[in-house]
């Protein structure tokens, strides 16, 4: 008896025995591009702010509609960033900074001012673009593959010079001037230097003198009316009518939810028209008025797993550019959620930040889509694709 195994066929004779790959299986690596549990967060926020902009959007016809087109377009941009391949995002980095920083430098020369602010840029004066909101994604994406180029072994001059690029973006928006979108800009580029191996005697030594040069950031650097906000911040009743009113309202709104809310569409401080800003910046007010204590505790619980679902995708990513990028971005989402928060609920001062997922706002939505896409991106890139 011969115990010789039989020759694996080759050449046609093996193609033909073959399974051959339907159409679905081809295009599932380019239309299955989600992380399923980031997803499944991401969808959950987005139900909560439907249901809440319902009750705040009852006096603004068509803004629950256009809520509702904002949410698909940001995940439909999800969609398009997260199949990007890592080397055109590679590619782009640098290109994309670059043209954002003279946006900047244009809309500082020749941007439309609005109340006081110069932050528009005018096209051809057909279309206003805001080009700050750029920079939230081009800074670290740009800083992502600064250390990737560099590579694994960085020294102090690295992150001086990353510290150098990161501040050209931040000085151009605070002349505009845009404290919270500045904030949000530098923290993005913050947290890519620190998850690139920055030490804590740096930080810690950065974060004194920065204490130590507030009064002269108070004194010659802030506005009359940023000011005003740290003011009133600290004492909403010394102007409850002007200044103080959105806190004072927002607090009240608040305080009065309980622990289970007043219900849905029951909100009296919202529907009696006391919140301002309601569908924008204070929506926080309008839901916690109606879901009330437990309802703010599934938010930030929802808040926070999107957090840590983006850390641990970083944490697993395929190299160096997309842990950064995908770990400075969760960090990112989590300062977005904790400023709003602690803005409407009177901890931090006023500076205009939305609520992600929950705030009306194109842009914002946008930007916010462009973030998860390129952690779907990273969450992606490390999975292998079926040959």
């Amino acid at each position: 008896m011969s115990l010789s195994r039989p020759l694996p066929q080759t050449g046609a004779a093996a193609t033909a025995i073959q399974p051959q790959r339907s159409v679905l299986a081809r295009m599932r690596p380019w239309v299955f591009v989600f992380d399923p549990m980031l997803l499944i967060l991401l969808c959950a926020v987005a139900l909560l702010s439907l249901v809440t902009m319902y009750s705040a959007a009852n006096e603004f016809p068509g803004r629950l509609e256009a809520h509702a087109r904002n949410l698909l377009l940001a995940l439909g941009v999800m969609w398009a960033v997260a199949v990007i391949p890592r080397a055109w995002l590679l590619r782009a980095a640098l290109p994309l900074f670059a043209f954002g920083v003279v946006l900047l430098v244009a809309v500082d020369l020749f941007g439309d001012v609005s109340k006081g602010a110069r932050r528009w840029l005018s096209v051809f004066g057909l279309i206003r673009i805001q080009p700050s909101e750029i920079l939230k994604i081009a800074t670290p994406l740009m800083l992502a593959w600064y250390f990737q180029h560099r590579g694994r072994v960085l020294g102090g001059l690295d992150f001086i010079l990353a510290g150098a690029v990161l501040a050209v973006p931040v000085v151009l928006i605070l002349r505009q001037p845009d404290l919270g979108t500045a904030v949000l800009v530098g923290m993005s580029g913050v947290f890519v230097i620190f998850l690139a191996g920055l030490g804590w005697r740096p930080i810690a030594a950065i974060g004194a003198a920065a204490l130590a040069a507030a009064p002269i950031f108070w004194n010659w650097l802030m506005h009359d009316y940023q000011r005003q906000r740290v003011l009133t911040f600290l004492d909403p009743t010394s102007d409850p009518l002007g200044s103080g009113f959105h806190i004072i309202q927002s607090t009240i709104a608040i305080g009065s939810g309980g622990l289970w809310g007043k219900g849905w569409l029951h909100g009296t401080q919202t529907h009696l028209d006391f919140v301002p800003e309601r569908t924008t910046d204070f929506i926080l007010a309008v839901y916690s008025e109606e879901f009330g204590l437990m309802g703010n505790l599934l938010l930030i619980g929802l808040y926070l797993a999107i957090v840590l679902r983006c850390l641990a995708i970083a944490a697993g990513a395929s190299g160096l550019f997309h842990r950064l990028l995908a770990g400075a971005l969760g960090l990112v989402f989590f300062i977005y959620a904790f400023v709003n928060i602690g803005m409407v609920s009177g901890v931090l001062p006023v500076v205009g930040v939305p609520l992600p997922l929950m705030s009306y706002g194109g842009t914002a939505m946008v930007t916010l889509g462009i973030g998860m896409g390129l952690v779907m991106a990273a969450a992606r890139e490390r999975t292998p694709r079926p040959q």
